[in-house]
């Protein structure tokens, strides 16, 4: 069994080499290291050239999705994980991960826990995403709560290398390069989970590309997950094109009418407070809810607490979430 670990870097002189280090701590040896310098201009590339150890592919600046298509194509094993030059991982990451896919021919894509290496009360926001994330392990849990936000923290997934040719590498354009990977080959029928450790220190730089990038903005990842969740109702929902919405703020109206371009039909919102829409659409209240083998409700209330509470509600009235209800956003 080999493992190949592909790694875009680009201006990464201060924290590419403790990266390094952290897979050379790795209890799973030998490991290929592909490394794609994506065209550096701070010291990167020289640092680099004095690595030994490594596959290095110097190419000119293109991005990310590029740099990662060209490190999977020089990859040789037969799993790929998924590293960052600012991230960290654990002694153990890879070790755990093979075996755990070894163990599971279910599984394409395995994932594991991170520790949030950031300020926790300068980016809470991105600190509440890490915590998230984290309560997210079993296949079927993953495969429930896509559409709420990326499951998954992209270095510190492993995947077998057959689904690339299967299902398609990275894909280039206005939207996150790595949840547009999971969602597509979700949809493709490809299940994918986490071993139940801490194997990766993920850390939150201001340079983020998830912080700098408009591919990573609030509206690319609805657009994105969108598109999916259409192709998902299409197949699960009996009542397809209809809809019920629980939400009737304006940003909700906002993020439901991005389903309306595709064809997806509102037939109510839910909302506790009694509100007048000027769209036409009826408002009702969590009490004028049909019976669950007549309609598809879909959340798409931001707030953890309230999604949870939302979640407990719909399951003591008979709705089955995956079935007749689904989380988006």
């Amino acid at each position: 069994m080999t493992v190949s670990v592909v790694m875009p870097v680009y201006n990464a002189v201060d924290t590419v080499f403790q990266t390094l280090e952290s897979l050379r701590a790795q209890t799973f040896q030998p490991l290929e290291i592909v490394v794609v310098d994506d065209g550096s201009t701070d010291g990167t590339t020289e640092l680099l050239r004095n690595q030994n150890d490594i596959v290095l592919l110097e190419k000119p600046h293109r991005g990310i999705v590029p740099a990662l298509n060209d490190g999977l194509a020089a990859a040789r094993g037969n799993y790929i994980a998924r590293m960052d030059a600012d991230d960290l991982c654990h002694p153990q990451r890879i070790e755990k991960q093979v075996a755990w896919l070894e163990a599971r021919p279910d599984i394409g894509l395995t994932g594991c826990g991170v520790e949030f290496g950031g300020d926790r009360e300068k980016q809470a926001g991105y600190a509440a995403y890490v915590d998230w994330i984290n309560t997210l392990s079993e296949p079927d849990e993953i495969a429930r709560s896509r559409f709420v936000e990326s499951p998954f923290a992209h270095p510190s997934v492993m995947f077998r290398r057959e689904l690339v040719s299967a299902f398609g590498a990275y894909r280039d354009g206005p939207f996150p390069e790595d949840y547009e990977l999971w969602l597509r080959w979700m949809g493709a029928g490809v299940r994918m989970g986490k071993t139940g450790e801490t194997l990766v220190t993920w850390n939150d730089p201001p340079s983020r590309l998830s912080r700098t990038d408009d591919r990573y903005s609030t509206d690319a990842f609805y657009r994105t997950k969108a598109e999916y969740l259409v192709q998902w109702l299409e197949k699960h929902n009996p009542h397809h094109p209809d809809v019920i919405v629980w939400g009737a703020g304006r940003v909700t109206r906002k993020r439901a009418a991005i389903l309306g371009q595709h064809g997806i039909r509102i037939t109510h919102y839910i909302d506790i407070k009694p509100r007048r829409l000027n769209c036409g659409t009826p408002v009702i209240q969590p009490s004028e809810i049909p019976a669950p083998d007549t309609c598809f409700i879909l959340p798409m209330v931001g707030n953890r607490g309230a999604r949870a509470q939302i979640e407990q509600f719909l399951r003591s009235c008979g709705f089955v979430m995956g079935q007749q209800a689904l989380h988006f956003g």
